[in-house]
Parts: C-alpha cells; structure tokens; sequence
C-alpha cells in the first residue's frame, strides 16, 4: 500500500437521531460520500446548497429585455422614433424581476 495523502484518521461516534440528521443534509446538499461531507463541514463550518429556480427565469427575462433595449437602441439611433408600446414592455419585464428578485431575497432572508 502506497503513502495515502490523507495520514489521519478521525473516529466519530453518532446516534441513530445524528446520523439521520447527517444523512438528511447530506441529501440537501446533494453530497453521497459521508467522510468528505463531514470533512467539508469540520473545514469550513457550514455549507449552503441555493436551489433557486427564479434564478434562471431572471437570466432569461435579463436577455430577453437586454435584447429588447438593444433593438431599440438601434432603431432609435437610425430613425430617431421610439414607440411607447416597446417602452411599456421594457416596464414590464422591469416589474417582473423586481417581483422575482423580491421572492429570491426572502428566501434568503430565512437562512440561519
């Protein structure tokens, strides 16, 4: 058997309640090796998994607005004329991610 780069060895006994708790939070954050669960959380004290879906429809309605502007910009700067029904689009989507954005906060919000 070769040099192992980990030399120690730490010994940890649990109750049955414990060990549920840990496999619980080991699920949470998506790990299935014990012994590197638990050496992360004696190394850094705690791990937050963020599973936030709202995440990825802002990306989108990020694009889809950066976009919209983009066109805009481009008409505007050959034409000059600006129509106040794309303005109000731009509103819009404005107002959704503000909603989004709020509901994300208040998730975090409830971490302890």
């Amino acid at each position: 058997m070769g040099k192992r780069y980990r030399n120690y060895q730490f010994i940890v006994r649990v109750t049955d309640e414990e060990k549920e708790k840990i496999d619980k939070r080991m699920q949470l954050c998506g790990s299935i090796n014990r012994n590197a669960f638990i050496r992360k959380m004696a190394l850094d004290g705690y791990i937050i998994n963020l599973n936030i879906p709202e995440l990825n429809e802002i990306v989108s309605l990020l694009r889809y607005t950066s976009n919209n502007v983009n066109q805009i910009a481009t008409k505007v700067n050959s034409t000059g004329i600006i129509f106040k029904k794309e303005i109000e689009e731009i509103l819009r989507n404005q107002t959704e991610l503000w909603q989004m954005l709020d509901k994300i906060i208040a998730k975090f919000s409830k971490i302890k």
